[in-house]
C-alpha cells in the first residue's frame, strides 16, 4: 500500500474545529495584501468612495427589463387579465422606473446622495425620457412592420416581438438614445445589455430612422457616429467601423462612422469602414463586401471572385485497412 505523507505544516480542514489549512491561509494573505496594493496604485476600481458615484449595473440592467415589459406589456413579462391591469401596471412600472432610473442618475452626474442641483438635474432628464417614451413605441411599431414585410419567416407580428432578438437591441437602443449625451454610462450600459443578449451591438450615440430591420443579427456592429436612414435593412455580420482609431483621442467627436442613406439593403459580414463613406439611397450591397469608399444612389456592389465550380463527387469505394497507410 502506498502511504502519502503530508508536510507537518498542511492540516486538513475540521467542520468540527474549523481549522483551515495554514499554507493556503498564508496564500489568501498574500493575495489580499497584494491586491489592496493594485488598488493603491491604479485606477478605475469601483471601491469606497469611488462606489458611491457609479450607477449599479444590476439596477440599469432591471431597468431595461421593465422598459421592455412597457414597450411590450403581456409579452415581457407577466400575461395582463384585463385593460383594467394594464391601466395599474402601467403606472406601477413608471412610477418604479422613476424612483429607480433617478438614483441610478443620480449616480451617474456623480452626486450621492444628491444636492439639490443634481436631483433637479436627475428630474429633469428623466422627466423628458418618460415622456419621449410613447414616441419611441409608435417608433418600434415601424421596425415590427419592416421585420414582417422583410422576413418572410416571420408568421406573425407576436412572433416578431416574443422571438425575434434584433427588436430588443434596437428598442433597447432607442430608449438608450434618449439619455445620450444627457447623462453619462447609463445609455451604454443599456446598449451592453442588449449586446451581451443578442449579439447586436448599437451604440447609443448613432441616429437611426424608421423601419430599420436587422434579420438574424448576430454579429452585426453599428458605431457612435453611425447615421442610418429610414427603411434599412441589414443581414447577421454588418459592420459600421472606423477607418483608423491609430489617432485615439483625437478622434474623438468626430464623424468616424459611415453613413447609410434611405432604402438600403446590406448583405451578410460586409463591412463598410469611415466618417465619410456614405451608401446612396435605395442601394443593394452584397455579402461580403468590404467598403472604403461612397457609393452613389441606386447602386449594387458585389464581390465579384472566381467563379464557382459544381461539380460530380467522385464515387468512393469501400476503405480497407491499407488505405489508413496510403497518402
Amino acid at each position: 500500500m502506498v502511504v502519502t505523507r503530508l508536510p507537518p505544516e498542511f492540516h486538513f480542514c475540521s467542520p468540527a474545529t474549523g481549522r483551515i489549512f495554514p499554507v493556503m491561509d498564508a496564500m489568501n494573505r498574500d493575495a489580499v495584501e497584494e491586491l489592496l496594493q493594485t488598488y493603491g496604485e491604479t485606477g478605475g476600481i469601483n471601491y469606497l468612495a469611488a462606489a458611491a458615484t457609479l450607477p449599479s449595473r444590476l439596477a440599469i440592467e432591471a431597468a431595461c427589463t421593465e422598459l421592455m415589459s412597457l414597450m411590450f406589456p403581456g409579452f415581457r413579462s407577466q400575461a395582463l387579465v384585463s385593460s383594467e391591469d394594464l391601466v395599474d401596471t402601467t403606472r406601477t412600472r413608471i412610477r418604479n422606473l422613476h424612483a429607480r432610473l433617478k438614483t441610478e442618475i443620480c449616480r451617474s452626474l456623480g452626486k450621492i446622495p444628491p444636492d439639490e442641483e443634481t436631483e433637479a438635474k436627475a428630474e429633469e432628464v428623466l422627466s423628458v425620457f418618460l415622456k419621449e417614451l410613447p414616441a419611441v413605441r409608435r417608433l418600434l411599431w415601424t421596425d415590427i412592420d419592416a421585420a414582417y414585410e422583410g422576413d418572410p419567416a416571420a408568421k406573425s407580428y407576436e412572433e416578431i416581438i416574443l422571438a425575434y432578438p434584433a427588436l430588443e437591441a434596437i428598442a433597447i437602443y432607442r430608449m438608450a438614445h434618449l439619455l445620450y449625451d444627457k447623462v453619462p454610462l447609463i445609455p451604454r450600459i443599456m446598449t451592453e445589455w442588449a449586446h451581451s443578449r443578442t449579439g447586436i451591438d448599437i451604440h447609443p450615440g448613432a441616429e437611426i430612422g424608421s423601419h430599420f430591420f436587422i434579420d438574424h443579427g448576430t454579429g452585426v456592429v453599428v458605431g457612435e457616429t453611425t447615421k442610418i436612414g429610414s427603411h434599412v435593412k441589414l443581414y447577421q455580420g454588418v459592420s459600421f467601423i472606423a477607418r483608423s482609431l491609430s489617432a485615439g483621442k483625437a478622434l474623438r467627436g468626430k464623424k468616424r462612422h459611415p453613413t447609410i442613406e434611405d432604402g438600403v439593403c446590406i448583405y451578410a459580414g460586409t463591412t463598410i469602414m469611415g466618417g465619410d463613406t456614405v451608401i446612396g439611397a435605395n442601394s443593394t450591397i452584397g455579402a461580403n463586401v468590404f467598403l472604403t469608399k461612397s457609393v452613389p444612389p441606386n447602386s449594387l456592389v458585389y464581390y465579384e471572385e472566381k467563379e464557382v465550380a459544381i461539380v460530380r463527387k467522385r464515387e468512393k469505394r469501400p476503405s480497407t485497412t491499407d488505405d489508413e497507410f496510403r497518402e
